[in-house]
């Protein structure tokens, strides 16, 4: 979990998928929509990508990708994720994390 809380806090908004979820795709492009330059670790595309998946699974993210960080704490995954863009909070939170600025 240490690799996971260090990778996260790296950047403003931090995404580990994989590079054929059609999930983590959509959340991609979300992101992108809004302006974010997102950090993706594609984890099948990494030596050590599925320690670091059973790392997510430990920190609770169920499914393991994609898993969403903003601002080194984990927002969740798509469901957790679009329930803060429906509910207007998604984009203050980017703002605050420094990930965007309009």
């Amino acid at each position: 979990m240490e690799t996971v809380t260090k990778l996260a806090a790296e950047k403003p908004v931090v995404i580990f998928s994989k590079s054929t979820c059609d999930m983590c795709h959509t959340i991609k492009t979300l992101f992108y929509g809004f302006g974010v330059n997102p950090t993706i670790y594609e984890l099948d595309e990494m030596p050590r990508g599925s320690e670091i998946e059973q790392a997510l699974s430990r920190y609770g993210c169920s499914p393991t990708v994609p898993a969403v960080f903003v601002g080194g704490e984990l927002v969740g995954g798509p469901n957790e994720v679009m329930s803060h863009h429906l509910n207007r909070s998604l984009i203050p939170m980017l703002r605050r994390a420094g990930a965007i600025w309009v």
